[in-house]
């Protein structure tokens, strides 16, 4: 059992909550069952090295045999060395260091997409996490985002995406009016999702590929981008709310893509 706080491999672990320590490592740490989980189920071979507390090991046993058959090296903790390991308060008893996996726009757009979210300039790492999840949860076939956002093998980007950051590709540090000229190359039309839109969401075309373009969350889409998608859709809602969050809006965006993209 690890027990040494201040160990050279307790410290290792906890600088991967530097995004300088991930983008020279290539490693990420993902904190909990449920990320966890979805780590070994869908990426076991970039699984470093799995932590996990006693009392996690009674609870999710399933999860550390699924990852002791698949060759991950397991190491049993003491509380207070995965207190040490992870930078959120409450940590939940299992983390995992595993290895990135970096996607490029080519090989998503050599897929034929159908479904696509851009996220441009998102710093929020809850908002962009549940972004991930969503475009998961409703069949996108990918998540580009631009440089200057937030880095989504941060830690808080991580836990809010629960996983689904394994079941799809994410594709950083993208130009936004580069990739945008892509999308179009490839017959992909780019809906930016905006409260100054004229066209409403009921009323767009999304039988098609298509990419919803989310902007920053407290500026939005600069004009200039807006003037780059092939149509600028307004969420329709009451008078008496003045707007809603990146992550709400792009669910529900997601969500009216899903029936008409869905593959079988």
């Amino acid at each position: 059992m690890l027990t040494n706080v201040r160990s050279d491999r307790v410290k290792s672990v906890r600088s991967l909550s530097r995004r300088s320590v991930r983008e020279r490592t290539g490693r990420f740490v993902v904190d909990g069952p449920q990320g966890v989980r979805e780590a070994i189920r869908y990426a076991a071979a970039r699984v470093d090295d799995l932590y996990v507390t006693s009392a996690a090991l009674e609870r999710h046993d399933a999860i550390v045999r699924d990852a002791l058959q698949a060759g991950i090296r397991v190491h049993e903790t003491d509380d207070a060395v995965l207190d040490a390991m992870s930078d959120t308060e409450s940590p939940q008893g299992l983390l995992a260091v595993v290895a990135a996996e970096p996607a490029t726009l080519d090989d998503v757009l050599a897929r034929a997409p159908r479904l696509l979210v851009l996220l441009s300039n998102v710093r929020d790492p809850g908002n962009a996490g549940t972004v991930i999840r969503g475009a998961d949860a409703f069949g996108a076939d990918a998540v580009l985002v631009t440089e200057g956002s937030v880095d989504v093998l941060a830690p808080k980007v991580v836990r809010s995406a629960v996983g689904s950051i394994f079941h799809l590709p994410v594709v950083t540090g993208l130009d936004v009016e580069a990739t945008l000229e892509a999308l179009s190359a490839h017959g992909i039309r780019t809906f930016a999702a905006d409260g100054v839109g004229e066209t409403l969401l009921p009323d767009v075309d999304v039988g098609a590929p298509h990419a919803w373009v989310m902007g920053n969350e407290a500026w939005g889409l600069p004009a200039e981008i807006r003037d780059r998608c092939d149509e600028v859709v307004r969420v329709p809602i009451s008078e008496r709310v003045e707007s809603l969050n990146l992550a709400m809006a792009a669910t529900v965006c997601l969500a009216a893509s899903s029936g008409a993209t869905r593959r079988p």
